[in-house]
């Protein structure tokens, strides 16, 4: 807005009084004055008229696209797309002025210092607005525009699963911004405005399959879509791609932005040949070993453990399959799953549904692995342990001749036994090894491009290859390699996909006991002798030295090389 436009006032002045002498002999006076009205009247008008000129529109109108506000305070303000900020003079202090300018800022939309106006006149250019505002959208034209929302859905989703995108993050604020998250690093990948990005926003929860019944933009939401069901409205022509399973949505309002909504896809040609093979996900025979003995025994609970995205339900997924097909799928194999995500051929998944609210889910949840474990199961998996309610009767699942299973979020395999004793688990129950028979925590690690891999050899002057040097030695520098500049054979990323990379333990009742006394160093000290354990970070150093990840993703994930774990 020009700089002379900033202080100006809009002023339309109405003389409709006239000549106030009583005088009968004054007529022609009263008619010069009704002639002033109307002059009045008109150079109101044309400068209401002004106002909309050279393609300015008002934002503020109601249903409008940019921003949007309440009836009460539309009453006091009005803005127009070229800065110009009409305020009624006698509210020019009133809170809802100040907030409505603190929404405006965040949006970006610019505005200048406010000029004021008296309500008639501010009446005055709402009504015009209105009348030259465009005719609203026909309900073909409503539909076609819904339609081609779900089309850019579906493309976004189809452009993200051909390069196995693990999440969509959709950042809507003055502008739009779409990242995926690949081999475990955020990239942004497209950019449109913020209209586009609230449309999207909606269509995205509209194509849900199982969702809160009403799009709350300032709530935040849940929201799952089954790739095997067309998007509503589409008349069954639009999919998502053959290899999604689903995904699940989640939608967060934020700060200085309108909208930020989290899409975590799930394929379902990630293990095509239902494969119980834990090899494929990077487990070594050490760790396959270690998970056929706890697949072994009949009863007790085994826990797997890591922060959202390292790969848990994966695992357990794979691990469930193996033990059905070591079972000869003679066993009943019950899951109680929010929502089931990976198909188990042999397995009973029992969703929880009907939930909105974090309550409610905790008490269906409940509900259904209740009913699970008076459903005769021989091994029960819950796809997460989330509440002190669905951890007891894991344990009741376990007291009661039960195999189970569950994933968990905790920073170790030790500090399993320190979460759930955090959640309120009994002492007694934590330390008997009858009960608590496995305890696997994992991450996933970037692979190595093996074909434009680079040595450490010849970057003995590099900080990390230092610290190798001080902790491996000479063996270290020879058999570690750092991410290359990237070729054909990894579409120039210098990574090739993402490996497990585990710490399990087989409890003991003096390892148990040692953790419940909160004498974790000693826990540890005592697994890795005694139990002959390996820690997350050795077996990530046993795959760096085979070439498979760099040393600088052990570091990411583990800490310094030349530094002592902290537990």
């Amino acid at each position: 807005m020009a700089e002379e436009n900033e202080t100006e006032e809009l002023e339309v002045k109405e003389n409709t009084e006239g000549n106030t002498s009583s005088d009968s002999s004054s007529e022609p006076k009263k008619e010069g004055g009704e002639e002033e009205a109307a002059e009045s009247e008109s150079n109101k008008e044309g400068l209401i008229k002004s106002l909309f000129t050279a393609g300015n529109k008002l934002l503020t109108l109601p249903n409008s696209q940019v921003i949007s506000i309440n009836d009460d305070t539309r009453k006091l303000l009005a803005l127009f797309s070229d800065g110009r900020f009409l305020v009624v003079e006698t509210h020019k202090f009133d809170g809802r002025v100040m907030s409505f300018q603190a929404l405006a800022k965040r949006k970006g939309l610019r505005f200048g210092k406010p000029m004021f106006v008296n309500q008639n006149e501010l009446d005055a250019i709402y009504r015009y607005g209105e009348r030259s505002a465009p005719p609203e959208l026909s309900e073909k034209e409503v539909q076609e525009n819904q339609l081609q929302m779900q089309r850019d859905f579906v493309n976004v989703v189809a452009r993200a699963a051909a390069v196995k995108v693990s999440d969509i993050h959709v950042v809507v604020a003055d502008s739009t911004q779409i990242m995926f998250r690949v081999n475990g690093m955020m990239q942004t990948v497209m950019e449109y405005d913020g209209a586009w990005g609230e449309s999207f926003v909606r269509a995205a929860f509209a194509s849900a399959d199982i969702s809160d019944s009403n799009y709350a933009q300032n709530e935040f939401q849940g929201a799952q879509k089954l790739g095997a069901t067309p998007l509503r409205g589409s008349n069954g022509k639009l999919m998502l791609p053959h290899n999604v399973l689903a995904i699940r949505l989640q939608f967060n309002p934020i700060a200085f932005g309108s909208q930020y909504l989290v899409m975590r896809l799930l394929y379902a040609d990630d293990n095509p040949d239902g494969s119980g093979d834990l090899a494929s996900l990077g487990f070594g025979e050490y760790e396959e070993n270690l998970f056929f003995r706890l697949r072994s025994v009949p009863t007790g609970l085994s826990v797997i453990a890591g922060p959202t995205g390292s790969g848990k339900s994966t695992t357990l997924q794979r691990n469930m399959i193996k033990l059905l097909q070591e079972k000869n799928y003679e066993l009943n194999l019950i899951t109680v799953e929010d929502p089931p995500e990976y198909p188990i051929p042999g397995a009973r998944q029992m969703p929880v549904t009907n939930a909105n609210t974090e309550a409610e889910k905790d008490e269906m949840f409940t509900k259904a692995l209740s009913a699970a474990l008076r459903s005769d199961p021989d091994v029960m998996m819950v796809g997460e342990t989330r509440s002190l309610s669905t951890a007891e009767l894991t344990f009741k699942g376990a007291l009661s001749g039960h195999g189970v299973w569950t994933t968990l979020h905790a920073n170790s395999a030790p500090a399993i036994i320190t979460r759930l004793r955090d959640m309120g688990i009994q002492k007694f129950m934590l330390s008997d090894p009858e009960l608590v028979k496995g305890l696997i925590s994992q991450r996933l690690f970037r692979k190595l491009c093996p074909h434009c891999r680079k040595s450490v050899k010849d970057m003995l002057d590099n900080p990390a290859v230092k610290r190798l040097k001080v902790a491996l030695g000479d063996f270290g520098i020879e058999n570690t390699y750092m991410r290359g500049p990237g070729c054909k054979y990894c579409d120039n990323r210098g990574i090739k996909g993402r490996i497990s990379v585990p710490e399990i333990i087989l409890p003991d009742a003096t390892f148990l006991e040692l953790m419940i006394d909160s004498q974790t160093r000693k826990a540890i000290d005592y697994w890795t002798s005694d139990l002959n354990g390996r820690t997350l970070k050795d077996a990530a150093i046993e795959r760096m030295l085979k070439g498979l990840i760099d040393l600088e993703e052990v570091e990411r994930w583990c800490g310094l090389l030349d530094q002592r774990p902290v537990y």
